[in-house]
């Protein structure tokens, strides 16, 4: 077994590479070596003569991790990669198709649509056949083709449950046809019609089974039933699979995957002759102890997983540090002054993650950085406004500051769709051009007929009811009745993905109105200036009054300036800013994970799927092994969210990591409110000092902020107090029960 490839590989390592001709599952902890263990099982194969080239097969998730993958290859064997198929799952399909298109019934040069090009094909369909895309959504059916697809059913196997669906298969079908007709498939089809090959034609299938001797699987977690079933026809009776996965970060259900394929692999692919080994990969050469005991503690929580403990022989490290708040600008301060220390003390920013499970908390943590002169970079993603339904609402609201803003007036004359297209559109602003005018102007002028028309006229009947509407209003009220009048609210709520981006918009509210809290303005103050007074014909002697301008004005300045240029620089050292899902794979020398409370992560969501926390525990899981030595778990008492203040109840995963591990920060220039009646008789509890474990509350000890239990009405935070003695009452925010006062005489509340 002497090979220079397998040096420094650990024991259980070196068990994984050099199996024998047997299928087997590599359970890879998170920093374990997985993409080492995996290239180098290839490269084993190759130089010991178990294998050819042509002989391998090789699936990954992203084409990113197939080329590192033949990179590294290349470096690892002298023997040519070029036999070998290794790919994604859609890419390894697109291969086979295109060497069997007649068995597949496809034309020799079938073309691929991506996600927009299907879109685009759908709405084609309903314009040609009169479907109603109010009633039946274009994206709607997008989802229930690919829906339908990666559950291996074509139009005449879909069972409609009411007329609703029976459309939607009517309408499958008429997509299926018009795919057919001209040549191309959409991602799902190249899954399923690869299956549908395999299964349908015992030679295509008896070939591959011959010729792929070994397959091997990355990321085996994320696999979908369809991929799954793929894998086994594809498998022969002597093929060895080697799947290399983690239950633990499965984090993909949204997307279709299916972690039992994990529990599956060793019924189904076993034989009397070969059973299946489990290897698990658990030393990690990424995290500090504290940090891998913590993640430890937390997945154990988890019932239906394999079983795995990482472990490092790098030392203990630091504390996981945990960070409570009394509010989320409270939080992001605190980060920021966390930061500035880190990059002072020489850390580069670029190795610093501030983690969150919803997108719409960027939009405070981006604020603070912004203000701070902090650069930093949002990763797989757009910043907070910069996104697309934000920058829809933005140009809404410039459209009630100016209507003569063509920009904004072309951004969203046709969002929602109101029928207004691209030939409408060329006329509009050809009548414009003409007239010496703007597009609103021409638009109330006419000049355009037929059903375009009146949806143009529509449109500024819409525009100037918003104005009406909102021209009294304070600023936050007004974006928040701009958002519901304009249909957006409407338009995200129908679609299936449309979640994140409500989210986004009622983000835009709280944005709204912190920026007029931070600006000293009134709070009632109406959104637009109604002043009309006299121009001065010289400015004044020191210069304009640059907050002159009115709250709405000013608001979509400071939206401007955020979105321009406090994005970092190609190349110049950045902190990163991503969702738990984005920061899969990565790793950090500083993590820092926010909003750790009970609603948004575990999000709310969670609680009426099944299994749903659980998934959520596996994305806590993956986030707090990003961190290498430093790791930051931090929430609010109070957050604004989905437009409103909410008190909150720390995050259950905050619980489940044993209190030894944990340091308590109490906050550097915050304090919690103080209740009015005297500390002895509530016994008020001080915060935790640095480098002291969470204290344990000794009754009776309340604060505003505080966790506490009732017998009836469950657990709820205190929102707040008065009286004194036998007279005092608290005000709790109750999870299930709601806001009620509660006498402490005879409450008989408990910490929580």
């Amino acid at each position: 077994m002497a090979s220079p490839l397998l040096d420094n590989l650990n024991p259980e390592q070196l068990a994984a590479v050099t199996l024998p001709q047997a299928s087997a599952l590599i359970l890879a902890g998170a920093g374990s070596g997985k993409t080492r263990v995996l290239t180098t099982r290839i490269a084993w194969l190759l130089g010991t003569g178990q294998a050819r080239p042509m002989g391998i097969l090789a699936v990954t998730f992203t084409n990113k991790a197939a080329r590192e993958m033949l990179t590294r290859l290349s470096a690892m064997t002298p023997q040519s990669t070029r036999g070998m198929w290794i790919g994604t799952f859609h890419g390894l399909c697109n291969r086979m198709l295109r060497a069997h298109y007649r068995d597949a019934n496809l034309p020799q040069l079938f073309q691929i649509l991506d996600t927009q090009d299907q879109l685009a094909l759908i709405k084609r369909l309903y314009r040609t056949h009169g479907i109603d895309d109010e009633k039946f959504p274009p994206r709607d059916l997008q989802w229930f083709i690919a829906d339908a697809k990666e559950a291996g059913k074509r139009p005449n196997a879909v069972e409609a449950g009411n007329d609703h669906e029976r459309r939607l298969v009517e309408y499958y079908a008429l997509y299926e046809a018009a795919c057919q007709r001209e040549g191309v498939v959409d991602f799902a089809e190249l899954l399923l019609r690869s299956f549908e090959l395999l299964s349908n034609h015992a030679g295509i299938r008896g070939h591959y089974q011959a010729r792929f001797a070994h397959i091997l699987v990355d990321e085996f977690q994320d696999t979908s039933e369809l991929q799954y079933r793929w894998l086994r026809l594809l498998a022969g009776p002597d093929a060895a699979v080697f799947a290399v996965g983690d239950d633990d970060q499965s984090i993909y259900a949204f997307r279709g995957a299916n972690v039992a394929n994990m529990q599956h692999f060793e019924r189904d692919f076993a034989t009397p002759e070969r059973p299946v080994r489990l290897i698990k990969l658990e030393q990690n050469y990424r995290s500090h102890g504290n940090i891998l005991d913590a993640a430890n503690a937390l997945i154990a929580n988890n019932q239906a997983r394999l079983g795995k403990n990482l472990w490092t022989d790098a030392g203990k490290g630091d504390a996981v540090r945990v960070f409570s708040a009394p509010s989320d600008l409270d939080e992001a301060a605190f980060i920021v002054d966390v930061v500035r220390g880190l990059v002072d003390e020489g850390l580069a920013a670029s190795e610093i993650a501030l983690l969150y499970r919803s997108n719409a908390q960027s939009r405070v943590l981006e604020h603070a950085l912004f203000a701070a002169g902090i650069p930093y970079r949002v990763y797989g993603g757009l910043r907070f406004f910069e996104r697309a339904e934000v920058k829809h609402a933005l140009a809404y609201l410039r459209l009630v500051a100016s209507p003569d803003d063509d920009g904004a007036f072309l951004r969203v004359v046709n969002f929602p769709p109101r029928g207004i297209g691209a030939r409408t559109l060329e006329q509009l602003q050809e009548n414009a051009r003409s007239a010496g005018s703007t597009l609103w102007q021409a638009a109330r002028a006419g000049g355009i007929t037929g059903r375009a028309g009146a949806s143009l006229g529509g449109f500024v009947q819409l525009v100037e009811a918003l104005r009406a509407s909102t021209a009294a209003l304070p600023l936050s009220e007004a974006v928040a009745t701009i958002i519901e009048m304009s249909g957006m609210a409407a338009h995200f709520k129908a679609e299936k993905d449309g979640q994140d981006r409500l989210e986004n918009l009622e983000e835009l509210v709280h944005a709204a109105e912190t920026f007029v809290r931070e600006g000293d303005l009134a709070t009632d103050a109406p959104m637009l200036s109604t002043r009309v007074e006299a121009v001065p014909a010289e400015p004044p002697a020191d210069g304009p009054d640059e907050g002159a301008s009115d709250p709405l004005t000013a608001f979509l300045a400071h939206a401007a300036l955020e979105a321009g240029d406090t994005q970092a620089e190609e190349g110049r050292p950045a902190l990163q800013l991503m969702s738990v899902h984005a920061a899969k794979g990565l790793e950090f020398h500083t993590v820092f994970v926010t909003g750790l409370e009970e609603g948004l992560f575990p999000h709310e969501n969670s609680f009426n799927v099944d299994a749903g926390v659980d998934e959520e525990r596996r994305l806590m899981y993956v986030a707090i092994t990003r961190a290498r030595r430093r790791l930051y778990l931090t929430y609010a008492q109070s957050r604004m969210l989905h437009g409103q203040s909410r008190y909150n109840i720390q995050s259950r995963f905050i619980d489940e990591v044993p209190s030894g591990l944990l340091q308590w920060l109490s906050p550097q220039r915050m304090r919690a409110r103080a209740i009015d009646v005297d500390a002895a008789e509530w016994g008020a509890l001080p915060a935790p000092t640095p480098g002291s474990p969470k204290p344990t509350p000794q009754a009776p000890q309340w604060r505003i902020g505080q966790s506490v239990r009732h017998a009836k009405f469950g657990v709820g935070v205190i929102i707040d107090a008065e009286g004194r003695g036998s007279d005092a009452r608290v005000q709790v925010n109750f999870r299930d029960a709601g806001v009620k006062w509660l006498a402490l005489e005879y409450a008989k509340l408990e910490a929580a």
